[in-house]
């Protein structure tokens, strides 16, 4: 499982998830199919990382979700 983190220069936003399929899922985002994430297309990676579970996974986007700290940490900020 992946979670990344993509961002719209369109809207100045940054959107966070998890996925078996990195590349599958960006070009649903981009192709305007995730309710969302729509108004923002285009979207581009601006970090990612591979993890072992889906239940890692999902943890470490909730947490992600929840603490600006953590983001920046891994954003690399």
């Amino acid at each position: 499982m992946v979670v990344y983190v993509l961002y719209s220069d369109s809207i100045g936003r940054r959107y966070i998830g998890h996925t078996s399929d990195l590349e599958k899922r960006i070009k649903e985002h981009n192709a305007g199919r995730v309710k969302s994430t729509k108004a923002g297309v285009p979207w581009r990676i601006i970090a990612h990382k591979r993890y072992s579970s889906r239940s890692n996974a999902r943890w470490i986007e909730r947490s992600l979700k929840r603490s600006r700290k953590k983001l920046h940490e891994f954003l690399g900020l």
